[in-house]
């Protein structure tokens, strides 16, 4: 691992992501640069394992599981679920499972990201 990737919480973990499943990583890649393409300027952190995203407010993660990449949602119960792409029965959370660069289309990943990044706008 270069010394950048290691000053950088984020890029380590992206390093990691991509030792341990080069697919995936690629999965969380696009996921990340479809979510910064919504929200310009978000602000990126590693919590809990995972990428989170804040513009101010935290509005969505990312996070590597073994065979799938989860796009976390911590009010998603707020997110109207057009595309029926939202999974979670808990009180608030919901996500979106990712197993390929290509469910981010299919699953209108996009338009979910816009609406946490809305509600969490409205939040500050």
């Amino acid at each position: 691992m270069n010394r950048a990737a290691t000053d950088d919480p984020v890029a380590a973990l992206l390093h990691k992501i991509d030792d341990a499943d080069p697919l995936l990583h690629g999965v969380v890649q696009e996921a990340r640069r479809l979510i910064q393409d919504v929200a310009q300027g978000a602000e990126k952190s590693v919590k809990y394992g995972g990428v989170l995203f804040a513009a101010p407010a935290p509005f969505c993660g990312l996070f590597a599981y073994k065979g799938h990449v989860s796009l976390e949602f911590g009010r998603g119960c707020d997110l109207t679920d057009a595309h029926g792409s939202l999974e979670g029965a808990g009180k608030f959370r919901r996500h979106i499972k990712l197993t390929c660069v290509a469910d981010l289309e299919s699953k209108r990943v996009r338009d979910y990201v816009a609406q946490a990044l809305t509600n969490a706008r409205k939040t500050t």
